[in-house]
């Protein structure tokens, strides 16, 4: 315990959104290109598109979460990263100007005696190894190396530090792809006997001879290594860049969603949690209250964790709180509509405790689960803010079903074992639904998929591009200077009102200097339109254009392609999960239902003009988890009415099923729907489109766990009653009582 406290006593790391952080401005020397290509314009576009995702592998491994990395202009790639230390600053500036071009030279046969004889043969370079006696002294060892490699990092498929049997120096051991392994091999057996240079951004590490072919398709590089720099140099190994790059600015920035926004935020979600507990307590009266104690605990031990594994809070993050808190709810709404199901059956409140939780137990852990199905693919798959949201969810659902299932039943067990808890008394929204929600299934169905075409249509063949915000597509970066600074949020309201909607705006200054700039990222083109719109807003400014230059994407192709394959993965994962557990229609009209949701979802969002960015991936991956909590709830109590053997055709149950889960869906859909209301109402700009998003989210869910999956499930039987292990209820002299299972269609 002592530990766990220490370990998450620090703060909680803010991102970039939220806290602003420090900013390099990198530059590439192309000239250092192959020359056969380095005129090409489109091979230095590619080597740059490549350094942006080789620069964000390594800040990845730096553990540095939500970065922004951008091309910008020319030759130069924009990184941000929040929040660092002085360490953290110097290892990420040997991390980010490390090139890490990894050569495997052969040495001449003959080397020594050419060079005593001060004579360089055309193909080769003179080259000096570095040595340390025992003493500590240093000399340099020089040797005749070929220009030409036999072999480049590009091959490098891992690297990792290690130590010398006899020195205990740290030294770094690589490994070879299929290929890098085939051709170290042929390199090996054809030169046994030669020195075989180890080439490290143009500096000669060590030139080890070659005893024997070397078939494993590892190396060692020994070099005059502290452990530190061993292990940057593995880290920078497995991400080799294609040319050296150098840091030529470095800036400290300040939160890009301005203070307006995040005070904004702040209190959107602090109204959100007290309309959420004033809800639970009014309605659910002395339960609510345990279950809004549950709920404070919840967050609590969330930011504990948080702070525990270095999580970084960002935009993101806080979709997967706002998700996590909803999830808390459905738990304790289950488990209350449950407990009141077994008192109106007549059950003591002891009785009625044990089988609320028991009966609840399944329903919970089956939505829990496939929610965190999708959060851990997120994790290993995702980059960036998907990784950092996947991130935040996990740990979210993880600690609201400890605190659903156990918190709450130990509060009620004591209670029940100091005789102080007597009864459970609720209010009742919903008393004996006899709703037929099937009987408008097909017409729900046609209207729901034609509005998806109307509005997927719309973005993708009426906006086409313009539906991309500066995070997917890139745009103009400005820089001005002024005189009197002036709120992001009102720059903001400018700036999309002349260009793209949600800009990216920053005030930054140099390292060491008072002085702050403006940092302004807007549409292709816009920048003159939103040079003048601020110079006319705000004249006692005196913005003054200092440079501009064409920006590429923050959300870079890895992220979004990475973003994609894990909800795909996601997906399949909850398919694989729901037909296992109960059966393979139920699976397929979950998925169907999932993607529906996504896809109304963004038709709205584009037919309302709005643009994607970043976060917004994060609000749809957040849509994915309670579409199927959702779904899934509704499911887990057909299966059950089911074996039941409750009367009726398929499609009676199915009704049945949905009118006892009508209240539970109300309360939890109509508690997640305030807490983002209020983040809709009162933040702004981005935080104003993510809310937007989640809110269209929660309704599709909910309606589409109806229409959508639950009338696949009944059309993929035809109507009839499926083979779903169901238990017959038999009278008897002394009352119902369970006699077998079978499986049988049932008419």
């Amino acid at each position: 315990l002592h530990h766990l406290q220490h370990e998450a006593s620090g703060k909680i790391k803010l991102g970039l959104d939220l806290q602003g952080g420090t900013s390099f401005l990198v530059a590439m020397d192309t000239s250092k290109l192959d020359t056969n290509k380095a005129n090409q314009a489109e091979f230095k576009t590619m080597a740059l598109s490549h350094a942006v995702e080789v620069l964000r592998k390594r800040v990845d491994k730096l553990g540095v979460a939500e970065p922004i990395i951008q091309t910008a202009g020319g030759d130069r790639i924009l990184i941000q990263l929040p929040g660092l230390t002085e360490d953290e600053k110097d290892t990420a500036r040997t991390n980010i100007s490390k090139a890490a071009y990894l050569e495997l030279r052969l040495v001449h046969p003959e080397s020594r005696e050419l060079i005593a004889q001060g004579i360089v043969e055309p193909g080769y370079e003179l080259m000096k190894e570095q040595r340390v006696d025992r003493e500590g002294r240093k000399e340099l060892i020089p040797y005749l190396v070929s220009k030409k490699p036999e072999l480049t990092g590009e091959h490098v498929k891992s690297a990792m530090m290690s130590r010398e049997q006899v020195t205990g120096k740290p030294e770094v051991i690589f490994t070879l792809d299929t290929e890098g392994a085939r051709i170290f091999a042929d390199v090996t057996r054809k030169n046994i006997k030669r020195q075989l240079a180890i080439v490290l951004d143009g500096e000669l590490q060590s030139a080890p001879v070659i005893e024997s072919e070397i078939p494993t398709g590892s190396g060692v590089i020994h070099g005059d290594y502290d452990e530190k720099t061993a292990m940057e140099l593995a880290q920078v190994l497995e991400n080799p860049l294609k040319a050296p790059v150098h840091i030529e600015e470095e800036r400290d920035v300040d939160p890009s969603l301005g203070r307006d926004s995040i005070r904004s935020g702040i209190i959107a979600s602090l109204v959100g949690t007290v309309a959420v507990s004033g809800f639970m307590a009014v309605y659910y009266l002395f339960a609510g209250m345990v279950a809004n104690f549950a709920l404070l605990l919840n967050i609590i031990i969330l930011f504990g964790v948080m702070c525990s594994v270095g999580t970084t809070l960002t935009l993101p993050g806080i979709a997967g709180i706002v998700l996590t808190i909803g999830m808390a709810v459905d738990a304790n709404v289950l488990i209350f509509e449950r407990i009141r199901e077994e008192l109106a059956a007549g059950k003591s409140m002891r009785g009625a405790l044990s089988a609320g939780y028991d009966k609840a137990f399944g329903t919970i852990f089956d939505s829990n689960l496939t929610t965190l199905i999708s959060s851990v693919i997120l994790i290993f798959m995702g980059t960036g803010p998907v990784k950092g949201f996947g991130v935040t969810l996990t740990i979210g659902v993880t600690v609201s079903m400890f605190t659903a299932l156990v918190v709450t039943r130990l509060i009620f067990d004591w209670l029940l074992a100091k005789n102080l808890l007597k009864s459970m008394p609720m209010l009742h929204l919903v008393k004996g639904a006899n709703i037929d929600f099937l009987k408008w299934a097909k017409a729900a169905f046609a209207v729901s998929w034609a509005l998806i075409i109307i509005g997927m249509g719309y973005g993708i063949f009426v906006r086409g591009s313009n539906v991309l915000g500066v995070d997917f597509a890139g745009g103009d970066g400005l820089t001005l200077s002024f005189v009197q600074e002036v709120e992001v949020d009102k720059l903001r309201a400018t700036v999309a009102k002349a260009g793209k909607r949600d800009p990216m705006i920053q005030y930054q200054k140099a390292v060491g200097s008072p002085t702050k700039t403006l940092r302004i990222t807007t549409g292709y083109r816009a920048g003159p339109a939103v040079v003048e719109a601020l110079k006319r807003d705000y004249p006692q400014a005196q913005f003054r254009l200092d440079g501009t230059a064409t920006v590429g994407a923050t959300v870079g192709q890895e992220i979004q392609k990475t973003a994609v394959l894990s909800a795909l993965l996601a997906m399949f994962g909850i398919l694989i999960y729901v037909a296992i557990r109960y059966e393979f229609s139920f699976a397929v009209g979950a998925v169907v239902a999932i993607i529906h949701d996504i896809l109304m979802t963004m038709g709205w969002f584009f037919l309302t003009g709005r643009e994607l960015n970043g976060p917004i991936v994060a609000a749809i991956l957040t849509i994915i988890g309670f579409s199927i909590n959702d779904t899934i709830v509704i499911f887990d109590r057909i299966r059950e009415d089911l074996r039941l053997g409750v009367k009726g055709t398929f499609k009676d149950v199915m009704n049945v099923a949905l009118n006892q889960t009508l209240s539970r869906t109300i309360i939890t859909s109509g508690t997640v729907f305030l807490a983002t209301l209020a983040l809709y109402l009162f933040g702004g700009g981005v935080i104003n489109d993510f809310a937007f998003t989640f809110l269209v989210g929660i309704i599709t869910g909910t309606y589409s766990s109806i229409y959508i999956a639950s009338a696949l499930v009944l059309w993929w039987h035809k109507g009839e009653r499926p083979k779903t292990g169901s238990r017959v209820v038999m009278e008897t002299a002394g009352g119902p009582r369970l006699t077998q299972d079978f499986q049988a269609q049932r008419p």
